[in-house]
């Protein structure tokens, strides 16, 4: 029986907005929302954070939410952390996800996880940011256990050690079988549904406390932005982090 597992790598120490995952809006925490979000899904879901002394809230808010398990590990390394994970809750399958994602698509994760199945390769790896088509904020991707303790054992760069999958991404000819899931509408690649910044924080607290958009599908989300352009200009100049 394949052991499928979702991990999602959180930490209070954002250097953009610091303590971002632990805001709240809608009587929640962004991770409280964004680990509900995941369960529709129907995979269990684990939380891997630091083993630093400024992540025991982490620890505890995950806790208390009911994840399916906490593991701790570097806070730099976070390749490391995946794989210290994914042993630890015995995972044959991971699905890689952040905690910036409060809005995340559970039922989009659950297509992708069951693509991947469907291909019977080991060495495949399923997402939506191979071809952006989505939101940011629903990222996923999808590899199997065995890629990422390879991952493990060989990514030697900083980027690659701190961004966990770069190692299976690299070079003309990647050492992953690289599979995208794409939207079949046109692209909502333009719109920006994750917390990394004030202005982020601005527009989440805007759809979950006005719109309710926890409880919306991420198809929901999307014609909710395309609706009201105005929420989208709020933080439509941010740019994304580079790696």
């Amino acid at each position: 029986m394949t052991r499928v597992g979702i991990i999602s790598q959180a930490r209070m120490t954002s250097t953009r907005l610091p303590g971002k995952v632990l805001l709240e809006s809608g009587g929640a925490t962004m991770l409280a929302h964004h680990v509900n979000r995941l369960r529709t899904s129907g995979y269990p879901v684990y939380v891997a954070t630091t083993t630093n002394a400024t992540d025991d809230v982490i620890v505890a808010e995950s806790e208390r939410i009911g994840v399916d398990g906490v593991s701790r590990g570097s806070e730099d390394d976070v390749l490391s952390r995946f794989a210290v994970a994914a042993e630890a809750f015995g995972l044959d399958v991971v699905v890689r996800v952040t905690s910036d994602c409060p809005l995340i698509d559970g039922d989009l994760i659950r297509r992708g996880v069951e693509r991947f199945l469907e291909l019977e390769d080991p060495r495949a790896l399923v997402s939506n940011t191979i071809e952006r088509t989505y939101p940011r904020g629903f990222d996923f991707e999808v590899f199997s256990a065995a890629m990422l303790y390879e991952a493990d054992r060989r990514a030697t760069t900083p980027a690659e050690r701190e961004h966990v999958t770069p190692y299976l991404y690299a070079g003309e000819h990647p050492r992953a079988s690289l599979h995208a899931v794409r939207r079949e509408a046109p692209s909502a690649e333009q719109y920006r549904v994750t917390l990394d910044t004030r202005e982020d924080w601005t527009l989440i607290d805007a759809l979950i406390s006005t719109y309710s958009a926890q409880l919306m599908t991420g198809e929901q989300i999307i014609d909710l932005l395309e609706a009201h352009p105005d929420l989208a200009r709020i933080n439509g100049s941010v740019e994304q982090k580079r790696i």
